[in-house]
């Protein structure tokens, strides 16, 4: 099936959705802040530049796109029509690097926690309560922050 814009169109199109500061991250974020929750954001120096991360309780915390990141792949793979090709090795391609990022967040002592996009929006009080049970289970073996990578 052709595609219905041009490709200049389509590209300036994929060009503009963002990776950073998506809906969902940043309603993530204010409802940890509102909690009383501080955090660095997109810390660079980690492995997938996590979204948010705690660094007193050694916590990372991604909030990933369905589409970009495989929600429920092994169903939504064969549904993928337009360009499979190109889309389904740019999937896998992102699973493969999650995976990596978050063995090496874990390598160096960080819990990571990730988040659907659409479950962010759609029950965020779950998604916080999940975040603050952690904080509290750790409270009592915080470990001083210290820059483990550069």
């Amino acid at each position: 099936m052709a595609d219905v814009h041009s490709k200049e169109t389509r590209s300036y199109n994929m060009s503009r959705i963002k990776s950073r500061n998506t809906k969902p991250e940043v309603l993530l974020r204010k409802a940890l802040w509102s909690n009383g929750i501080r955090f660095r954001i997109h810390v660079k120096n980690m492995p997938g530049k996590p979204d948010i991360v705690i660094n007193k309780h050694r916590l990372a915390i991604f909030v990933d796109g369905g589409f970009w990141h495989g929600y429920q792949w092994e169903k939504k793979r064969s549904k993928i029509k337009s360009n499979a090709d190109f889309w389904i090795k740019k999937i896998e391609s992102n699973m493969r690097r999650d995976m990596i990022n978050q063995r090496r967040l874990q390598e160096v002592g960080y819990t990571v926690m990730r988040f659907w996009d659409h479950d962010v929006t759609k029950n965020l009080n779950k998604c916080i309560n999940q975040i603050l049970l952690f904080l509290e289970a750790s409270k009592d073996q915080t470990i001083p922050s210290r820059n483990l990578f550069i």
